[in-house]
């Protein structure tokens, strides 16, 4: 059993360096080195939102230079054939794969998480993540799409989701006096990890290029083994709050000016309270209408504009020849960069916003502020304005991230933040069914009108009408959010039992000398560590996203 004593030492009984209990801080401890451990993760695991940078080399990794189609296979065939290029839509599967088995795992080990300690989390979470993109680049060696899938798509799934929530309860108990931003800077990083990753990648397979191979398995191999290493410095870097530990200067908010509790409910309980379904509702809607927006925004702005993102004003997608689809399609992809950076952006800024107006506050302004602009839609588009369109989805992006990096800090404020961790992998499964809900509702509206003949540059606004419509219902839901009831709560012998080291007798309530002032040196050079290669991505994001104007 772990303890610590009147002057703040940390005592332990010898446990295994993954144990939760070999993790706890020791006085001198800087909490600034937390948030770039999660980084480290987050970061490499953030590459999920940019795997398609993938999928037209591995269209033709048989073919080489053009597919070696075969336009009567079946999906199941696709999985074992080593004849025949697999489909893009085929390996879009893989995007789905992610984020189901992220919200899955998040939601079936949160528990453990809880009781393992964040190290050990993140420890399995690099094993998977990159052991899932070893198994991905065997599958494309041999050329069998089912161990792709299962490798990289289900291994590295797991890896999404562990790693995901590793950081998640041990930030809020490090930053209870601002929880959103503690959140909000790990959680950025998985909306930065396609800004490093994509060109990587893109740099990786033209290095690797050969007569014979795309490049595509070796650069699987070199970013699974880089991926590692970085999770691994992440994992080991994790540190815990002793129990009873709080900032020097730091009192709780008093619960009847806030929603912020100082109460904890359990695991097992959280599910139980119209709280848990609410927020549920409140993320989901949230993310629906966001990633929906994210699977068709570099087709949305070539289809829209067209002609006029190359000096040909007036001129419709359907009338640019070949040659000129392809020039727009590049500036197209600055654009889908460009979103990147504001998902990022918005993950910190909302997230660090919502410790000022509260986080119900928050979502208030995300459905109101997306219903405005999702309905404005069709008239940016209309008028021409690619100033507006571009600025108008980005915030809506923002926002987007913002809901993924604030609502952590809101299960904290409702249920406490002895479960926060496991409560928010449950959560999670909100996210996993909005990444069906939100492409089926674009796809195949899209789809839908394009069929009824209706012109491409106005096939999305009956789109952005029925977002509107998730919005309202997410806003009612956040309406409906208050207090949960008292009979939920913990007593403080249920919360002795629930702390992992504590002891019968109880701690005492302290700094510890832990967490004292802001960077340090050794804090500050590990900052730079995860914000070098962060850099690099959005001066590239930056340079792509230029040729829109």
């Amino acid at each position: 059993m772990t303890t610590i004593s009147s002057t703040g030492t940390v005592q332990g009984n010898g446990t295994g360096i993954l144990d939760r209990a070999h993790t706890i801080a020791k006085p001198g401890f800087n909490r600034w080195m937390v948030p770039p451990a999660a980084l480290c993760i987050h970061l490499c695991i953030g590459m999920a939102y940019g795997f398609s940078v993938f999928w037209l080399p591995l269209s033709r990794a048989i073919g080489l230079t053009a597919p070696k189609a075969c336009p009567d296979i079946s999906l199941w065939q696709e999985l074992f054939t080593t004849t025949c290029d697999w489909k893009v839509a085929s390996l879009g599967w893989m995007y789905t794969l992610f984020f189901v088995v992220l919200g899955v795992s998040a939601a079936i080990w949160g528990g453990w998480l809880e009781r393992a300690g964040p190290r050990k989390a993140g420890v399995v979470a690099a094993c998977c993540w990159g052991g899932g993109l070893l198994l991905g680049a065997l599958g494309i060696y041999v050329h069998q799409l089912w161990i792709m899938w299962l490798g990289s798509g289900v291994i590295g799934g797991i890896g999404l989701g562990l790693g995901y929530i590793s950081p998640v309860s041990t930030l809020v108990k490090w930053f209870p006096d601002r929880r959103g931003m503690a959140t909000g800077m790990a959680i950025m990083g998985f909306g930065g990890g396609a800004m490093i990753g994509l060109p990587l990648a893109d740099k990786l397979m033209n290095y690797f290029k050969t007569p014979t191979s795309v490049g595509a398995w070796e650069t699987f191999i070199t970013m699974g083994v880089i991926y590692f290493v970085f999770m691994m410095i992440g994992a080991f870097s994790y540190r815990v709050v002793p129990d009873g530990w709080k900032p020097d200067g730091w009192t709780a908010p008093s619960e009847n000016k806030t929603m912020i509790s100082q109460h904890n409910v359990h695991l097992d309980n959280a599910h139980r309270t119209p709280q848990f379904w609410l927020i549920w509702w409140v993320l989901c809607l949230n993310v629906s209408a966001g990633i929906g927006v994210i699977g068709q925004a570099v087709p949305m702005l070539q289809e829209i504009f067209a002609g006029n993102l190359i000096g040909l004003p007036g001129v419709k997608f359907n009338a640019l020849s070949v040659e000129q689809k392809a020039a727009i399609a590049t500036i197209a992809a600055g654009f889908g960069g460009l979103l990147s950076l504001f998902n990022i952006g918005g993950r910190f800024f909302w997230a660090s916003f919502s410790d000022y107006i509260g986080r119900k506050n928050t979502y208030y302004t995300f459905f109101i502020l997306g219903i405005v602009l999702y309905a404005l839609a069709p008239t940016f588009a209309a008028t021409g304005s690619k100033l507006l369109f571009v600025l108008g989805f980005g915030i809506i992006l923002s926002m987007y991230g913002g809901g993924f990096a604030t609502v952590p800090a809101y299960l904290a404020d409702m249920f406490g933040t002895q479960f926060v961790g496991a409560i928010h992998g449950r959560l999670l499964t909100a996210w996993s069914t909005a990444g069906i809900i939100g492409p089926v509702v674009v796809n195949y509206i899209r789809e839908f009108q394009l069929q009824a003949g209706v012109p491409r540059d106005q096939v999305y606004n009956i789109t952005m009408y029925i977002l509107c419509a998730m919005l309202v219902a997410g806003l009612i839901c956040n309406y409906l959010v208050k207090p949960v009831d008292p009979k939920w709560h913990m007593s403080d012998d249920e919360v002795a039992k629930a702390q992992a080291g504590k002891s019968a007798g109880g701690v005492q309530s302290g700094s510890f000398g832990i967490g004292k002032g802001g960077l340090d040196t050794k804090a500050g050079l590990f900052w730079l560590f995860v914000g070098i290669p962060l850099a690099w991505g959005v001066y590239k994001t930056l340079e792509s996203a230029a040729k829109i104007f």
